[in-house]
């Protein structure tokens, strides 16, 4: 019942929505559901239409004040015999269920203080979980709310609080959005208040993470101001809403979500304990991000979810590009190319790779535009974006941006739309640019060759135009030169550079594939982390990454590479992202089943030398000492060390933060190292969410049959929440170890369609992440071929498994 684009079309053809006054009553939230009053106001040239609502008991239906029968089927409301042409008025009051799996309104009871907390968490077809309403983008209309809620609790919205009674709420009503920018966030949260530029402006948290907020109130401060001052300055357009909240709130099944007056956060980005320099930055570029939606998806939005990546791949490079100039965090750049970029390469090399900009037919329904929230419309639309910056020109392309956002204040806008305005900025040919690098999917590979007389040569496999820095290196790593390049189909010689080491793209500011002769390819295996820049040794690590994954570097020699280099990494994400591709991907997917262990134990003897003092080594920097560590904590097998830590709180010169002792706790039950009742303890001294989840992860990390049979016990309730399935996957997954796991693949591919089936699109997505991350028998991917192949896998399950498949090595 994914809602399709012929009846959206249809639907928006017919309708102008003018409002909607929501009502909520949030009083009961012990109990299964909550109230919800809906008034939608809108004109029809249709007497039949229909409205949105899921699972909705019961139900009352007014039209113009008289009380219609409800003609419901568990998912829309169909109306018919509607005045045409003139306002009509429905009023829908509903009871709606409570959710466990951040689709809808969301809600927990956290186990530090019994407090409780609801949250609307919305994206596509889920603001029908919450209220009535016509559910897509291009039906915008002012919303008005209030809600009922304990006495106790403090309510945010999207908009100012117009009036506040004891337990009743009203806010201001907003201009107009689609139903899926709604919040509504309830709950005796944390807050610290401000005022900036005539703006109320706050931050907020559960009561439990009060020292936390506390803790980084200062820095969370300062990069609101400074992104929305630089937004201020970059954008012609005021920021469109009279407020700016955000929220830290738990069982957020996105990383945030940018709904206007509120942005709502994965309170995973508030760790307890210590906050890294990586986790500042990406958190940064997160906030930059979501601030970046108020104009690009909420000030102006897609009129169907083609076009999705005006929405976040302008948020994704933005984010990256104002938390780099606008708050000061640096090197952002080193995390989008080391860990996100090479993604999007993965992605666009399996079956469901995608036009960045794909046609509106390319995307018939809701379930088809939800894949598209993916590396491609996020990292590669990024990368997109950059190039398209390099090759325009900043200037021309912020004219045809903010032409753009003035011309469509408040309406729908589409790729065409955008294009006119850059086109009218530029005496370049956007619309050529647009469609070679936006409408087809794949992307170009640039190889340095060298002739017999030594001068290196920059060619061109494929058809897009390139701009980016080449830069010439020494046999030592040394950089000596660099200039900016223009490659199209004439290859590009460097006479200048015979002899040199030649690295393109060296600030990664197009999107395609290296490929590097045997001289430039010779001195990176052995001096990249003597390269100066660490934005060129992201891009030479993702150069490693994708050879890795494609076969053209072999696996012995990628493990070399990172016993080799991981040692001597001096920047933290550099050390995380080599880290987390090694013990992830290459170690489940491209190392044998036999290697595995092999894999894990080259990576401890990295992490120890990187930790390591003395005439060979400097101490690391304690970002990097940190990241070693945690990386040492997920692969040693030196019980006698990690329990040293435990005891002491601390591992090497670096202070156990919660999340750290539990990675150490999690390895010990891994090596079955701790039993029932040392987990308890852990989880009894924690107690706090956090420790709950880190004591499930571990529980089911244990080597016996059966913790495995418990964890999968767990996952497979039907009530359990999306942040426990997450933690027990993943605790219950062992690359080491495939016999061990290998019933519980069966069962994770038997049963995970009626899972996802029962609980939609967000847990579809916690169920897909969970894919089993070990090595599959052949009779295991031949079922998970045919399962594929049977239809019986919800839409959504099935993108994310095909490309796992599509991982799965030869």
């Amino acid at each position: 019942m994914s809602l399709t684009l012929a009846e959206a079309r249809a639907r928006a053809a017919a309708l102008e929505v003018e409002s909607y006054e929501i009502d909520l009553d949030l009083r009961d939230h012990a109990g299964a559901t909550f109230g919800c009053r809906t008034v939608v106001t809108f004109t029809t040239d249709s007497p039949d239409t229909f409205l949105e609502l899921t699972d909705a008991t019961d139900l009352v239906v007014l039209v113009d004040g008289a009380e219609v029968p409800a003609s419901y089927d568990g998912r829309r409301l169909h109306l018919t015999g509607l005045p045409t042409g003139v306002p009509v008025r429905v009023e829908v009051t509903a009871s709606v269920p409570y959710v466990s799996d951040g689709d809808g309104m969301h809600r927990m009871t956290d186990p530090a203080d019994g407090e409780t907390y609801v949250s609307a968490y919305l994206s596509l077809d889920i603001a029908q979980r919450v209220f009535a309403c016509f559910d897509q983008p291009d039906l915008k209309a002012e919303v008005s709310v209030s809600v009922s809620a304990p006495e106790a609790w403090t309510v945010i919205g999207n908009g100012r609080v117009l009036s506040q009674e004891p337990g009743r709420w009203a806010f201001a009503t907003t201009p107009r959005i689609c139903p899926s920018l709604l919040v509504v966030c309830a709950g005796p949260w944390h807050s610290v208040t401000w005022e900036h530029a005539g703006l109320p402006f706050g931050w907020h948290a559960r009561a439990s993470l009060a020292a936390e907020l506390d803790r980084d109130i200062e820095e969370l401060k300062h990069t609101t101001v400074d992104c929305y001052d630089h937004y201020a300055e970059i954008f012609d357009e005021p920021y469109p809403f009279d407020s700016y909240d955000q929220l830290f709130g738990p069982g957020h099944n996105w990383g945030a979500m940018e709904t206007p007056g509120c942005v709502t956060y994965r309170d995973e980005l508030l760790p307890r304990g210590r906050v890294t320099d990586d986790q500042r930055t990406r958190r940064a570029t997160i906030i930059a991000h979501e601030m970046a939606h108020m104009w690009f998806g909420n000030l102006v939005t897609m009129r169907w979810w083609e076009d999705t990546w005006l929405n976040e791949s302008f948020a994704d490079y933005m984010g990256y590009r104002v938390a780099g100039a606008g708050a000061g965090f640096a090197h952002t750049l080193v995390a989008h190319e080391a860990s996100r970029k090479p993604g999007a390469y993965d992605a666009d090399l399996r079956r469901s790779t995608h036009p960045v900009a794909p046609l509106p037919d390319d995307v018939p329904d809701v379930d088809a535009a939800f894949g598209n929230f993916d590396s491609i419309s996020y990292a590669k639309g990024n990368s997109c974006l950059r190039q398209l910056v390099t090759w325009l020109g900043d200037d021309a392309f912020l004219a045809g941006v903010n032409a753009h956002l003035t011309r469509h204040r408040f309406d729908n806008a589409s790729l065409d739309d955008l294009v006119g305005s850059l086109d009218a900025a530029s005496e370049r040919d956007v619309a050529a640019w647009a469609e070679a690098w936006l409408r087809r999917p794949g992307f170009d590979t640039i190889s340095v060759q060298r002739g017999e007389d030594g001068v290196p040569v920059l060619v061109r496999e494929g058809d897009r135009p390139h701009r980016f820095t080449v830069a010439a290196y020494d046999a030592r790593g040394v950089e000596v030169a660099r200039r900016l390049v223009d490659v199209d189909a004439e290859p590009v010689p460097l006479a200048e550079w015979r002899g040199l080491v030649v690295v393109p793209n060296a600030l990664g500011e197009t999107f395609a594939r290296l490929r590097l002769d045997a001289v430039s390819a010779g001195v990176v295996a052995r001096r990249l982390s003597w390269f100066a820049d660490p934005v060129t040794r992201s891009v030479l690590w993702a150069r490693a990454f994708d050879d890795v994954r494609t076969g053209a570097l072999d696996l012995d020699d990628y493990l070399a590479l990172v016993g080799r280099h991981l040692a001597r990494e001096t920047h933290p994400a550099l050390v995380t992202t080599v880290l987390d591709r090694t013990l992830g991907w290459v170690r489940a997917r491209r190392a044998p089943a036999v290697r595995a262990a092999d894999v894990g134990d080259l990576v401890a003897a990295a992490c120890v030398e990187g930790l390591a003092s003395g005439p060979e080594h400097r101490r690391p920097e304690p970002e990097v000492a940190h990241a070693l560590v945690r990386g040492l904590a997920s692969t040693t097998r030196d019980v006698d060390l990690l329990r040293a830590w435990l005891a002491a709180g601390r591992a090497d010169e670096v202070d156990l933060d919660p999340s750290l002792r539990w990675a150490v706790v999690v390895r010990l039950a891994r090596l079955d190292a701790l039993d029932d009742s040392a987990l308890e303890a852990e989880r009894a001294a924690d107690g706090s969410f956090a420790g709950d989840l880190g004591a499930a992860r571990a529980r089911a990390a244990r080597p016996t049959a059966e913790a495995k049979s418990s964890a999968w016990e767990e996952m497979a309730s039907p009530e359990v929440s999306n942040r426990l399935f997450e933690a027990l996957a993943s605790g219950l997954w062992d690359a080491e170890r495939p016999d061990l796991c290998s019933p519980y693949v069966d069962a994770y591919l038997e049963q995970a369609p009626a899972i996802v089936g029962r609980r939609g699109q967000g847990f579809s997505l916690v169920v897909g992440r969970a894919f089993p991350g070990v090595q599959l028998s052949t009779a295991q991917r031949h079922r998970l071929a045919d399962s594929l192949e049977s239809d019986q896998v919800p839409s959504v399950l099935a993108r994310l498994w095909n490309d796992h498949l599509d991982d799965l090595p030869a």
